[in-house]
């Protein structure tokens, strides 16, 4: 019951901390998802940094699945991506498919490398 709880305040926190990101983001760039950018890239590095860092198994729950569990985001990276690629096949301009893409590339390959590189400063 108290690992279902950890998970819990950790989701609930990354959660609104998610939220105030996304918020912040749409104010700065309102055609392009930075916001599920910056999340997924940061929550990469800083599991990673758990990992790495040789942390409690409680702190793993509240941190690693709580927090960065809600705080980062496959499905919205996934929509966003779909949608981009849905305003090219409305005709509006070729160039949102292309920025789907480099969305897509930046997200994983970047996510990799920040996830390795938090990993290894962590040890």
């Amino acid at each position: 019951m108290m690992e279902a709880l950890l998970v819990m305040i950790g989701g609930f926190f990354g959660a609104i901390c998610r939220y105030a990101v996304s918020r912040w983001a749409a104010r700065r760039s309102p055609r392009f998802p930075l916001g599920t950018l910056i999340v997924n890239l940061l929550g990469s590095f800083l599991l990673g940094w758990l990992a790495g860092s040789g942390a409690a198994d409680v702190e793993k729950l509240l941190v690693g699945t709580g927090f960065m569990g809600a705080f980062t985001t496959f499905s919205t990276l996934k929509w966003e991506s779909v949608q981009m690629m849905q305003r090219k096949q409305q005709g509006k301009t070729r160039a949102y498919l292309v920025v789907a893409y480099v969305y897509l590339v930046v997200t994983y390959s970047f996510g990799v490398l920040l996830a390795w590189l938090g990993y290894h400063l962590g040890r």
